[in-house]
C-alpha cells in the first residue's frame, strides 16, 4: 500500500527504527518482522498483546504529531491492549469506519459501544464505499445503497459526528497496489476531495487548523 513491502526493522540501541515512507510518515507492521512475506501470523492473545506493546513503546517512533493505530473490526484482544498500553499518554480518540451494508453497521454499533464503556472519545463517523466514482467521466453511481440509512443514519442514531462518505474509485486500489500516492495523481478527484473532507472534519475534533493539516490544499 505504501510501497514499502520489502524493507526490513532495523535494531538500534534506543529501539526499532521505523520504515520511513517519506520524511514526515513512518510505518511499521509484523510484515516487515517476517523472514517471508507469504508466511501466515498464528498468534494466540499473549503473543499478540507483547508485539503491540513492542510497536507502541519500543519503537523509536521520535516527535511526533499523530500517532495512528488501524485496527480489525469488531471488539477484540487488540482494541483491549491499545487502549492499556497508551493509557498513561492518553487517546485523543477513535474514528469509526463503516460501509453502508447493515452487516459493517451492526459491528460499528458494537464498536461505538466498547468505546463509551472503555472511555475512548468517538471522533465520528466515516462511510467507506459509499457509491461508485466511473474513472473516465467521473459520474458516481450508488451500487451499494444503504437499506437502512447507512452511515451518517448510524451516527445520527449513536449522538457522533458524521465525518464524511468517500467514494469506490479503481484508481484507489491502484495506486495502494503501486505504492504511489492517490492524492498526488487524482487531487481534483472526488474520492480524494471527500478523504479531504474527513481528514479536515477529524481535525477540527480535535481543535486544531485544518490548514495546519492540511497545508497545500
Amino acid at each position: 500500500m505504501m510501497g514499502v513491502e520489502g524493507e526490513t526493522v532495523h535494531v538500534s540501541g534506543t529501539g526499532w527504527s521505523p520504515i520511513w515512507v517519506m520524511d514526515n510518515l513512518s510505518v511499521m507492521s509484523i510484515q516487515f518482522l517476517l523472514p517471508n512475506r507469504d508466511d501466515a501470523v498464528i498468534w494466540r492473545g499473549p503473543k499478540k498483546n507483547g508485539l503491540i506493546k513492542q510497536f507502541l513503546k519500543d519503537v523509536e517512533w521520535g516527535d511526533l504529531d499523530f500517532l495512528l493505530v488501524d485496527t480489525p473490526p469488531g471488539t477484540s484482544d487488540e482494541h483491549l491492549s491499545v487502549n492499556s498500553f497508551l493509557k498513561e499518554s492518553g487517546i485523543d480518540g477513535a474514528v469509526m469506519v463503516t460501509t453502508p451494508q447493515e452487516v459493517s453497521l451492526l459491528d460499528v454499533r458494537k464498536e461505538i459501544d466498547f468505546c463509551r464503556k472503555a472511555g475512548i472519545r468517538v471522533l465520528g463517523l466515516a462511510e467507506n464505499m459509499s457509491g461508485f466514482v466511473c474513472p473516465k467521466c467521473s459520474t458516481e453511481s450508488q451500487i451499494f445503497k444503504a437499506s437502512t440509512g447507512g452511515g451518517r443514519a448510524l451516527a445520527e442514531e449513536m449522538g457522533i459526528p458524521f465525518l464524511g462518505s468517500v467514494p469506490l474509485d479503481p484508481r484507489i486500489r491502484m495506486a495502494c497496489d503501486y505504492g504511489e500516492s492517490y492524492f498526488d495523481s487524482f487531487p481534483d478527484s472526488p474520492a480524494c476531495i471527500a478523504f479531504q473532507g474527513v481528514v479536515k472534519n477529524v481535525a477540527m475534533q480535535l481543535g486544531l487548523n485544518t490548514q495546519d493539516v492540511l497545508p497545500d490544499e
